[in-house]
Parts: C-alpha cells; sequence; structure tokens
C-alpha cells in the first residue's frame, strides 16, 4: 500500500520557498492592493460610527504587507481616530516581521498594535475566556481559512463579534478558478489534512446563502506562470506542484496516475491558458465582505 501524501504544511522551510515562488510567479499580491487602494476604501468610509477608536483584528496577518495598507486606507478615510489593531498570527517568523516592517513606517503613532502569537480558534478560546463584549469595527481573513479544521464555525464567530456597522472581510480562491477546479477534482486525494486546504470562496457563499447571511463579493483577477511545472526535474517547477497541491514532494511521492491527472487537468483550458509559450494558471481570487448580525 503506497504511503499517505505528507501535507506541505508539515515542512515549513519547504512550504516558504515554493510561497515565495509563487508570489514571483503570480500577480496575487497586486490585484489585492489594487482592491485595497480602490475598492475597500468606500467600504471602510461605513465604519466606525464616528467613535474616537476604530477596533480592527487581522486574523492570520502574516508578515503585516496587507494590513499596513488596509491601515493606511483606514486612516485616510477616518483621520481623526485611533485604531486599536489585534494581529493574530501563530508563526513567530512572521510576526518578527510584521513588528519589523511597522518599526520601519513611518506615521504609526495613530494605531495600537496588539500582538497575538496564536490560531485563530486559539484566539476564539483566548476572547471566550476573557469574556469580552468588544466589538469590532473590521476584521479581514486573508488567504487563511484554509488553516482552520471548520472554515464555517470560524467566519461564524468572527463575524458575532462585529459591531453593527462593522465588516468582515475575507478574500479566498475562488471557486471559478484553476485552484477550484483542482480541488473539485482531486479532493479526495489532495485535501486529506487536519486543516481546510481545498476551501474556495464557493463553499463559504453557499454557507452565507444557507444562513441568509448578508455580503457582497469582489472578484480579483490573478494568473500565475506555471509552465516549468511540466518539465520533468525541474527545481522550480517541483516546487510549484508542491504549492499547488499541498504535497511535499508531489512530483516525485504521487503515485503516477495521480501524477498524470494532475499535470493534465493544470493544462487543461479549465485551468489554464497557452500564451507565448508559456502555461498561465488561474489564480483568480474573490473578496467577500460579510455584514454583521442583526
Amino acid at each position: 500500500m503506497a504511503a499517505p501524501l505528507r501535507s506541505l504544511a508539515e515542512d515549513y522551510g519547504r512550504y516558504n520557498r515554493s510561497f515565495e515562488l509563487f508570489l514571483q510567479r503570480s500577480s496575487e499580491h497586486q490585484c489585492m492592493l489594487d482592491f485595497i487602494h480602490n475598492t475597500l476604501p468606500d467600504i471602510l468610509a461605513s465604519i466606525g460610527g464616528g467613535r474616537p477608536i476604530v477596533n480592527v483584528i487581522g486574523v492570520g496577518s502574516g508578515a503585516g504587507e496587507m494590513d499596513l495598507e488596509m491601515l493606511a486606507q483606514l486612516h485616510q478615510k477616518h483621520p481623526n481616530v485611533k485604531i486599536d489593531n489585534k494581529v493574530v498570527e501563530p508563526s513567530d517568523e512572521m510576526l518578527h516581521k510584521y513588528k519589523v516592517r511597522v518599526s520601519e513606517t513611518p506615521g504609526l503613532d495613530h494605531v495600537d498594535f496588539t500582538w497575538n502569537k496564536m490560531t485563530a480558534s486559539e484566539f476564539e478560546e483566548h476572547w471566550k475566556e476573557k469574556q469580552s463584549g468588544k466589538k469590532m469595527d473590521f476584521i479581514h481573513m486573508i488567504q487563511m481559512l484554509y488553516y482552520v479544521k471548520d472554515p464555517k464555525a470560524t467566519v461564524s464567530f468572527f463575524r458575532s463579534l462585529l459591531d453593527k456597522e462593522g465588516r468582515l472581510l475575507i478574500i479566498l480562491v475562488s471557486g471559478e478558478s484553476g485552484w477550484g477546479r483542482l480541488w473539485t477534482t482531486f479532493r479526495e486525494q489532495l485535501c486529506n489534512s487536519d486543516f481546510s486546504p481545498c476551501v474556495t470562496t464557493g463553499d463559504i457563499k453557499t454557507f452565507l446563502d444557507t444562513e441568509s447571511i448578508p455580503y457582497k463579493n469582489y472578484e480579483l483577477l490573478s494568473q500565475m506562470d506555471i509552465t516549468e511545472c511540466f518539465i520533468e526535474g525541474d527545481q522550480v517547477g517541483e516546487l510549484l506542484l508542491d504549492f499547488l497541491t499541498e504535497v511535499i514532494e508531489f512530483s516525485k511521492s504521487a503515485p503516477e496516475h495521480l501524477k498524470k491527472g494532475v499535470l493534465d487537468l493544470l493544462r487543461h483550458p479549465e485551468c489554464s491558458r497557452e500564451v507565448d509559450g508559456r502555461i498561465i494558471f488561474n489564480n483568480n481570487l474573490e473578496v467577500l465582505v460579510i455584514e454583521p448580525q442583526k
């Protein structure tokens, strides 16, 4: 019997290398920045209720690049308020990078950072133990619901913290993206970890619609060059394949039939298109902006 495929999350160093390569090869960060600069300000304009302090939680903030961009937009819309910003991030390395970024960014005197080295579920337990009745004006979860055991429960909990004018922002891969096609086809083989690596906005929207939870959605067009995935033994291609499948050394550890099936699908027009001899993967994201409980 073949050994089970090992999740890429088990090898932090390899995950980081594959993730950095993904960022180099994709337009992911750029499409998120475009949304933050062009669309998010109008959403942020309506929060806060005119109070002198705006309460924010960043869940799975990583190294803080997107957080600081959003805080800048929030400050522009509410220039005279203080921001209480709670950062939830389980990685020591990422928190360190975030703190360094804050120290090197001028003009953050109006922001009070509280650092919570914990997972989303640990933060939830911590919050319930405190029995805090504090309400939040803005909560964001960017590309983090893949790392929780129950995305729907996580969304429900953080939504319950929103003030009456607050908003919960989620960014995930679109259910209509190449990721969505890949995970729908190979969910049983690739999505067996303790977490939810194969969740898309399609899954979250189904949950929200079933519960009659109001939200708005915005598509973010993004792509990734995966050409080297089809070159046998190419180190870049192997790291990209690891990232796409969330499997350590997928090209070496996966059964031949699974490897062929994944590569065939990645090249299929439902997932990718060919441009000037390069294979360009559909990396589209979607933003969900969820309203509070009434």
